[in-house]
């Protein structure tokens, strides 16, 4: 059980824990969170005090009005964005810089409703997730917890959170996370939806923030406070009847929170793609998931120096085949973009085009085996230009666009590929995994 405790104020740099230093702490308030072993607890009784009604915008409507799922069913994409404007700390590389720009660029490449009229839809009025949504992947006492210091944040500024890697608290962090969660909920129940009246239908994305695969049942950790791809997960499972969920996460990062979440449930499989030895330092290729959930976790950790080629690999050679086998009801993507070469958290070499051929290629995947039902949720990404115009191309993915990635990319960044060691990893992982 999380128990949290408030002690006293301190100066210094906060991110010892991370790739680089690349924020300095003024006077915050530290939060120590005692987190034991991550453990999920699903209610399998939970009923969602959400409403099922969405509002949303297109090019036809000014206002935001309750959208027909004909409507929904007749778009490509489908958006909701919350971008935590209160939960911020100056200089921290997750700061609420991070959506605003890719919203602005979207804006820039007329890849919104403005210019697109029915082909992409925003929702823009939802319901924040319950406590009970976030206590299907959380634990109860963390959530109530993380609430009650509201208050305190609130006096303080700014809090950190111990133990966590350098994940802060404002007043607003509680509500914020609350919404980031019920963005995501919103664009499943749009996607299931349009789902029942067309066979091909929009994909969609959650521009979110905080963002979530990091956080444990226990407590938060990695800039993330609550799992929303974890909650969304079961959300689609309970309220919608989806039962079998997989998970693809291509952040940098292992997405440890998730992992820990569904390491011993048969009905959801997480595939995380990260580099090798970076944050947190989990997600080791012989953890395969234990108990009934053995077998449904493929963790394959990749060289730093990995890129395009090395991505193109994995999904023709691991994602294809363990999608293909687990038959799933619906595709959950933890689609981080910090493993681009211009992003300096890790040391990866991904592109704009990578991540095209990525977004292009699951979306392929769900159509072939779960009626296209496919949803984005934002996770990492600290460059705010290759963070924006590869989300962009992701919309692009979506529309069955050509990628612009071209105008973006400079092959001067780039260099060989440590091909020797890739293919060894893939090839354990195979084996381990009998592909």
């Amino acid at each position: 059980m999380g128990v949290l405790r408030l002690l006293a104020p301190q100066h210094g740099n906060m991110l010892p824990l991370f790739e680089c230093s690349l924020c300095t702490w003024r006077k915050p308030l530290k939060l120590r969170l005692f987190i034991g072993h991550a453990r999920h607890s699903y209610l399998s009784n939970l009923k969602s005090t959400r409403t099922s009604s969405i509002s949303c915008s297109t090019n036809s409507e000014k206002e935001p009005s309750n959208i027909t799922d004909i409507q929904l069913a007749n778009a490509k994409v489908i958006y909701s964005v919350a971008s935590a404007t209160g939960h911020n700390q100056e200089s921290h590389p997750e700061s609420n810089l991070r959506v605003p720009a890719i919203v602005d660029t979207l804006e820039k490449l007329e890849l919104t409703p403005k210019y697109r009229n029915s082909e992409i839809i925003e929702i823009q009025h939802f319901n924040p997730a319950s406590v009970e949504d976030i206590s299907s992947v959380h634990e109860r006492a963390y959530v109530l917890g993380l609430e009650k210091v509201m208050e305190k944040a609130s006096e303080q500024g700014i809090l950190f959170i111990e133990g966590s890697g350098p994940t802060y608290a404002t007043a607003s962090t509680f509500q914020d996370s609350l919404l980031a969660a019920g963005a995501g909920l919103a664009v499943v129940d749009a996607v299931v939806a349009a789902s029942k009246k067309s066979p091909e239908p929009p994909s969609g994305f959650a521009l979110i923030r905080p963002p979530g695969h990091h956080a444990v049942p226990t407590g938060p950790m990695g800039f993330c406070v609550f799992g929303n791809i974890a909650v969304a997960a079961r959300y689609a499972q309970r309220v919608h009847g989806l039962k079998r969920v997989f998970i693809i996460d291509f952040d940098v990062h292992h997405g440890n929170g998730t992992h820990d979440a569904f390491y011993e449930d048969p009905d959801i499989y997480f595939l995380s793609t990260h580099q090798d030895g970076s944050y947190p330092g989990t997600g080791k290729i012989h953890e395969v998931g234990s108990g009934k959930g053995e077998g449904t976790s493929l963790n394959l950790p990749l060289p730093g120096g990995s890129g395009d080629v090395a991505m193109r690999t994995v999904f023709d050679e691991v994602i294809v085949p363990c999608a293909q086998r687990f038959k799933p009801d619906i595709i959950l993507v933890s689609a981080g973009y910090d493993g681009h070469v211009l992003d300096h958290l890790a040391s990866l070499q991904l592109t704009t085009g990578t991540y095209y051929m990525l977004s292009a290629s699951i979306i392929q995947l769900a159509k072939e085996l779960c009626g296209g039902r496919c949803v984005f949720f934002l996770e990492g990404g600290y460059n705010l230009q290759s963070l924006s115009y590869s989300v962009a191309d992701t919309f692009r993915a979506f529309l069955g666009e050509p990628s612009r990635a071209s105008e973006f990319d400079n092959p001067a960044f780039l260099y060989e590929e440590p091909s020797t060691r890739i293919k060894q990893a893939i090839q354990k992982v195979k084996a381990i995994h009998s592909l």
